[in-house]
């Protein structure tokens, strides 16, 4: 399996698992990425952090740090 972080722009990646715990983990989730979720990668700024996504017809940014964190296929 590869993580968000992986996944190349313009493509579409399906939310697998979520790792990490407690408040990290509930975060990722209130932004809407939830297993199941199809998120579109849209940007990634010039030093990779952060990363633009679509998920449930809104943009996102995310953090390197929070997108390896969030396992697809």
């Amino acid at each position: 399996m590869k993580n968000l972080r992986e996944v190349k722009i313009g493509e579409t990646a399906k939310v697998v698992r979520l790792h990490g715990e407690g408040a990290v983990r509930r975060r990722i989730m209130d932004m809407g990425i939830t297993k199941g979720v199809e998120v579109y990668v849209r940007k990634v700024a010039p030093l990779g952090d952060p990363i633009e996504v679509t998920v449930r017809n809104y943009e996102l940014s995310i953090r390197k740090a929070d997108a390896e964190m969030i396992e697809v296929e």
